[in-house]
């Protein structure tokens, strides 16, 4: 992992070319020579229980942070989970009724009906109907799902090993880095859930768009986060695109979601969303360079601080 990489000093020969009579040129190389201070990365943020991880006992989708997340959820609690339990109440009920009112005992000479044109346009139709209601968002959540990045967002490389992941920023000049997971003792060290942790997380900033490109090394993976509502498949030879934003800081934690060999149940996902500054402060930490929105605003900010060093 490239992790608290410095700028390397200039060349002592460079440096005995100054003139030593000048005073001015005689304090040069020992500036030059200086090592440029390092940038300490952000602390290790620590998980929220109960946020970005499964609750014990919880029957419905894990609470979401991303836009195409809450649609997810909203289409689930507040109108299939509706559904399918009137429908299924409705069934039962049709079904106790049928077996009470036309049993044996109470209807010894069965109908010999064998077509009903009210019942069967309604048993057509309210099916019909219920199929539309539910298409409209499902159609919409799909099309938000696969909708491409904006120009300006983060791109990351996730790949997919057996059995563990690969994480590479090609905007910020990061390669890559892999994530295993941490044993029992050390997650619990950390105060992180066992078999969801792992010793380097995929960080990323919360409030900007980012573009996963997933791929992967050998067998077909699945990079799954769900509080982000993130689930795609790590395809070897194939490059997938996920985008989204992270509306808040915090840590996020997934699992691969396709079976992919032996150690496939320990291959933990860690996202952990940092701030945009802290992001940035990370990036560099790692030796990186920022780029876009991110660097203009780090370039203008540079003036400042010097003035008010001064």
């Amino acid at each position: 992992m490239a992790q608290d990489n410095v700028a390397a000093a200039a060349p002592a020969a460079d440096n005995a070319a100054a003139p030593a009579e000048s005073p001015a040129n005689a304090t040069a190389p020992a500036a030059e020579a200086a090592p440029v201070a390092k940038v300490a990365a952000p602390p290790r943020m620590k998980p929220t229980e109960g946020i970005g991880m499964p609750k014990p006992g919880e029957i419905t989708l894990q609470e979401q942070f991303t836009s195409t997340g809450h649609t997810a959820r909203w289409l689930h609690d507040k109108m299939l989970l509706p559904l399918i339990t009137i429908i299924s109440v409705f069934v039962l009920l049709l079904m106790l009724y049928v077996m009470v009112r036309y049993r044996r005992s109470a209807n010894p000479v069965p109908s010999k009906t064998s077509h009903n044109t009210v019942i069967e346009v309604v048993w057509t139709l309210v099916p019909v109907l219920i199929l539309l209601v539910i298409a409209i968002p499902s159609i919409g959540l799909l099309a938000d799902q696969y909708k491409p990045a904006p120009k300006d967002a983060l791109t990351v490389k996730v790949t997919g090993y057996q059995w563990y992941w690969g994480y590479e920023y090609p905007d910020n000049g990061i390669p890559e880095f892999v994530s295993n997971m941490l044993p029992e003792d050390k997650a619990k060290e950390n105060g992180e859930p066992y078999l969801l942790a792992p010793d380097n997380r995929l960080v990323l900033p919360a409030g900007r768009p980012v573009k996963l490109i997933i791929t992967g090394a050998d067998v077909i993976h699945s990079f799954a986060v769900p509080s982000l509502w993130v689930k795609m498949d790590a395809v070897p030879g194939r490059l997938n695109e996920k985008s989204f934003t992270i509306e808040k800081p915090g840590v996020y934690y997934g699992q691969c979601s396709e079976l992919c060999g032996a150690r496939h149940g320990f291959m933990p996902i860690a996202i952990e969303a940092l701030p945009p500054a802290q992001f940035d402060q990370w990036v560099r930490s790692q030796g990186g360079t920022l780029k876009g929105a991110a660097a203009e605003k780090t370039a203008d900010a540079a003036p400042v601080t010097a003035e008010k060093k001064i």
